[in-house]
């Protein structure tokens, strides 16, 4: 985690991504199929703290030393430290058999997406589930954001620990496939369709 930047977590709170895509991942799970779930980049902790009060068996990690500590005020023993860089889970969650791992946000940060899904896909379960979510690109947003000259704000380079992948649908969907995992759902997330702010892709490990 030598190039990790911390994100910069203050509170426990909702971050702004949330209030377009916490109703349509809810509508993704079911306690009877998702019986144990990790949070993987769970930043401060809030979707794991939340799905935790409403009976969810859920654990989170990330590499966030400030987001851990906040997490874990209210639920100590349920998040830990990652460094995705080792290709291991922390050792208090080696044991534990992973039916469900939700990314939110996290995979468009990342150099090498494709070791991070066979690390998720080392963590799970036959017949596992993913769902990640992540900012939404297609030929229309491309479009509209090159005929508004929005490109250098909306990908600006001087944002340290930015985005550097830019996923479509497609291009996600091929990601999970050729790792071995069939997609099962799509939801577009905020703004009006095909103008998505982000996507959520839930896969199946075949």
């Amino acid at each position: 985690m030598a190039d990790y930047h911390e994100y910069g977590y203050t509170d426990q709170g909702a971050t702004h991504v949330f209030s377009y895509i916490q109703a349509p991942l809810l509508t993704m799970l079911d306690k009877g199929v998702n019986t144990c779930i990790l949070d993987l980049g769970c930043g401060n902790g809030y979707l794991a703290n939340y799905l935790l009060t409403q009976g969810f068996n859920v654990y989170g990690t990330d590499a966030s030393a400030q987001g851990i500590a906040i997490a874990a005020k209210t639920n100590p023993d349920r998040f830990f430290l990652q460094d995705l860089s080792t290709g291991e889970l922390p050792a208090a969650l080696q044991s534990l058999k992973f039916d469900t791992i939700i990314s939110t946000e996290v995979i468009e940060h990342l150099y090498d997406p494709e070791a991070f899904i066979n690390f998720c896909k080392s963590c799970l379960k036959a017949n596992g589930q993913i769902i990640i979510s992540t900012p939404y690109h297609g030929y229309l947003k491309n479009l509209v954001l090159a005929l508004f000259n929005k490109w250098d704000t909306h990908a600006n380079p001087l944002w340290l620990g930015g985005h550097i992948k830019l996923w479509s649908a497609s291009t996600l969907s091929k990601l999970l496939t050729n790792a071995g995992f069939e997609v099962i759902t799509f939801k577009g997330c905020g703004r009006i369709p095909y103008l998505w702010k982000s996507m959520i892709i839930k896969a199946r490990l075949k």
